[in-house]
C-alpha cells in the first residue's frame, strides 16, 4: 500500500487557529486542510445549523415543481411517487409520499422491477400510471436521461417532475420541471445532494409556500441520513448539515422501520454514518436486489411498530440471501480472472449469464477491493446484458463509458459507481474499447491501493480531548474522511500478538523511543505485519484515533491501519 501525506496546510493559517480555538497542533491542521481558516468558520463546522442549508427556490424549476404539485392537490389529480430500487431511490419514494399523506391521501408509490423493468423510469410504470388515472409522475433518484419515457408520458396526458443528482445528457427530458443541480443552467449553490436530498429540498419548498414551520421537516431527516451514506456523496456543505441532524433522529427518535432494523444487527451503539452505510443501507438494498424494492419503501413508510418488526425480520432474510450470492459469485468471478490471465489489464470485466442481477454492483467492488482496476460485472437481463461499474480512487468511470458509447445502449450513474446495458453481440468490442480508453486516460498510481495520511502525530498528543474534539468533526465521508496520523519511530512494547478467530488481526501497545508514552492498537487484517513488530527496527505506523469502551471504562486506542519499517534512530 502506497501511503500519501497530504501537504502541510499554511503555518500562519494553523497558528491563528491554534490560537482563536485554544485546541491543538493536531486539530488546528485538520481543520486548515479541510478548508476552514477562522473562528467564524470553525464554528459553522463544529455547530451545524439549519441557518446553513440554502433556500430551496434557488433550484432551477422549483417554482413550476412546487405550483404543478398544488395544482394537482387542488384539482383532485392522482400522484404516483416513483423511484430507483436502490437506498437513495427507496428512501426518497418513502420521504416524498410519507409527506404528502399529510395533507393529500391520492398518492401512489411505484419502484420499477430491477430484473423485469431496469432502471429508472419505464414505460411499464408509466403505462401503470394511465391505467390508474395517474396524471401527475414524481420522479426521485432518476428520470434525468429519461427523454422518451417522459415524452411517451406527455402522449398519455401525464406530467412529470424529475427530483434527480445524476449527470445530465445532452438532451434534458421535457418535464414540467427538472431538479437536478447538476445541470448546467442550474444557480443552486451545492451541487452534490443525492436523490434525497433533492427530493427534501421539494418538499422543504413546498411546506415554506404552505406556510408550515421547518421543524416540521426535521423527523424526514432520519431518511436523507441514510440516503447520503448509501450514495456515498460528499459530506460537505448541506449533505454535512442533514447527515448531522438525521443522524440525531436515527439515533433518538427513527420511524419505525428503520428502528425495527437496527434493533435487528446493532441494539446498542450510537449509530455514525459509517454505521448507516454498513448495517442499515445493506437491508434496505437487499429488498431491491433479492426482491422487490417496494417492500423498502413499505418498510420505510410503516408505522406500526409489530409490523415493522416483521417486515424487517423478513428483509433481514432477503440479506443473507444476498450475503450468500454476493459470496458465491465473487468467488466465481476471481476464478474466471484468474483463469483468462487478466490480471495485468487495466480493467476488470467479467461475464456469466446466469449471476444474480442484484448483487452485480457488490461483487464489482469486491473486484475492484482485489484488482484495483476499473471493473465491470455482467450478467444477462432478458435479451441484453445488464453490468454494474466501479472505479478507483481519481479515474472517472462515467467519462470513460462516455467514450464507449459506440457499443453501449444506455448507461448512467456517478465518476465511481455506474450502470449501463448493452447487446450481447457488442461485449467484446466494448470490452477492447474500454481498456483502451482507460489504458489511455489513467494515472497508473490509481491502479494500487493508496492510504492518504492528513499528517503526523506524537503519541504523548493523543490526549483524551483530542479524541473528543476529532469526534465533533463527524459525520465522517467523502470530503471530510476519518483523519489518519501517522507516528514514527515507533516500538511494540512485548505485546504484540495475533488475534481473531483466524489470527488474522493484530494486537499491540506502541509507544516512541525517547517517550514515556505507550497507547494500546489493534490491526484488523494485518496480522501477517505481527513480525514487524516484533523486531528490532523501529516503526512508522499509520491509525486512526478510537474510543474503546469496555467494562464501563473508555479509552483511547490506535486502530491501525498499515506500519512499515522506519529508518533507523540515532541520536
Amino acid at each position: 500500500m502506497r501511503w500519501i501525506i497530504k501537504p502541510e496546510p499554511d503555518l500562519d493559517t494553523v497558528d491563528h487557529l491554534r490560537a482563536v480555538l485554544n485546541v491543538s497542533r493536531p486539530i488546528a491542521s485538520l481543520l486548515a486542510q479541510r478548508g476552514v481558516t477562522s473562528f467564524e468558520e470553525a464554528r459553522a463546522f463544529f455547530r451545524p445549523s439549519f441557518h446553513q442549508l440554502h433556500d430551496p427556490y434557488l433550484m432551477k424549476d422549483m417554482q413550476s415543481a412546487v405550483a404543478r404539485i398544488l395544482r394537482a392537490v387542488e384539482a383532485g389529480e392522482n400522484i404516483l411517487v416513483y423511484g430507483d430500487y436502490d437506498v437513495d431511490g427507496t428512501t426518497s419514494v418513502a420521504l416524498m409520499a410519507s409527506y404528502l399523506r399529510t395533507f393529500y391521501s391520492q398518492v401512489a408509490t411505484y419502484i420499477p422491477d430491477r430484473y423485469k423493468e431496469g432502471y429508472g423510469v419505464s414505460r411499464q410504470g408509466i403505462d401503470f400510471a394511465a391505467d390508474n388515472d395517474i396524471t401527475l409522475i414524481i420522479a426521485l433518484d432518476c428520470g434525468i436521461k429519461a427523454v422518451e419515457q417522459v415524452g411517451y408520458a406527455r402522449e398519455k396526458g401525464i406530467d412529470f417532475i424529475i427530483c434527480d443528482h445524476h449527470r445530465p445528457g445532452m438532451q434534458i427530458p421535457d418535464a414540467v420541471a427538472v431538479l437536478d443541480p447538476k445541470q448546467e443552467d442550474c444557480a443552486y449553490p451545492y451541487k452534490e445532494l443525492c436523490g434525497c436530498g433533492v427530493g427534501f429540498k421539494l418538499i422543504q419548498a413546498l411546506h415554506e409556500t404552505r406556510k408550515g414551520a421547518f421543524q416540521d421537516l426535521v423527523p424526514y431527516l432520519d431518511l436523507v441520513a441514510t440516503a447520503i451514506g448509501a450514495d456515498i456523496v460528499p459530506v460537505t456543505g448541506e449533505n454535512r448539515v442533514l447527515a448531522h441532524f438525521g443522524l440525531k433522529i436515527l439515533n433518538s427518535n427513527p420511524r419505525p422501520g428503520i428502528r425495527a432494523l437496527v434493533q435487528q444487527v446493532n441494539p446498542k451503539k450510537e449509530l455514525s454514518l459509517t454505521d448507516v452505510s454498513f448495517l442499515i443501507a445493506p437491508r434496505i438494498n437487499a429488498a431491491g436486489r433479492m426482491k422487490h424494492g417496494l417492500h423498502a419503501v413499505e418498510l420505510l413508510m410503516e408505522t406500526d411498530e409489530e409490523r415493522a418488526r416483521q417486515m424487517a425480520t423478513t428483509i433481514e432474510q432477503h440479506n443473507a440471501e444476498r450475503r450468500d450470492a454476493d459470496r458465491s459469485i465473487t468467488e466465481e468471478a476471481l476464478a474466471l480472472i484468474e483463469a483468462a490471465g487478466e490480471q495485468e489489464r487495466f480493467t476488470t470485466v467479467v461475464y456469466k449469464e446466469d449471476w444474480h442481477k442484484g448483487v452485480i454492483g457488490i461483487v464489482a467492488s469486491r473486484l475492484t477491493e482485489t484488482y484495483y482496476r476499473p471493473t465491470l460485472v455482467f450478467t444477462r437481463s432478458g435479451d441484453r446484458l445488464a453490468a454494474s461499474a466501479r472505479s478507483v480512487a481519481g479515474f472517472d468511470v462515467y467519462d470513460a463509458l462516455e467514450a464507449c458509447s459506440q457499443f453501449i445502449e444506455q448507461f448512467g450513474g456517478h465518476k465511481y459507481a455506474a450502470g449501463l446495458t448493452i447487446v450481447e453481440s457488442q461485449l467484446e468490442a466494448f470490452k477492447n474499447r474500454f481498456e483502451e480508453v482507460v489504458a489511455a486516460s489513467i494515472d497508473k498510481s490509481s491502479l494500487a491501493p493508496t492510504l492518504a495520511i492528513d499528517g503526523t502525530v506524537q503519541l504523548h498528543e493523543i490526549t483524551p480531548k483530542l479524541r473528543r474534539i476529532l469526534h465533533q468533526f463527524e459525520p465522517f465521508g467523502p470530503g471530510n474522511p476519518k483523519p489518519v496520523f501517522m507516528a514514527t519511530q515507533v516500538r511494540d512494547m512485548g505485546s504484540a500478538r495475533c488475534v481473531g478467530k483466524d489470527q488474522n488481526h493484530l494486537k499491540c501497545r506502541l509507544k516512541q523511543l525517547n517517550s514515556r508514552v505507550s497507547i494500546d492498537a489493534i490491526g484488523f487484517g494485518l496480522g501477517h505485519k505481527c513480525e514487524l513488530l516484533q523486531g528490532v527496527q523501529p516503526l512508522k505506523v499509520a491509525f486512526t484515533i478510537e474510543e474503546n469502551a469496555w467494562n464501563g471504562r473508555v479509552d483511547t486506542q490506535l486502530v491501525l491501519k498499515d506500519l512499515e519499517l522506519d529508518a533507523p534512530f540515532s541520536l
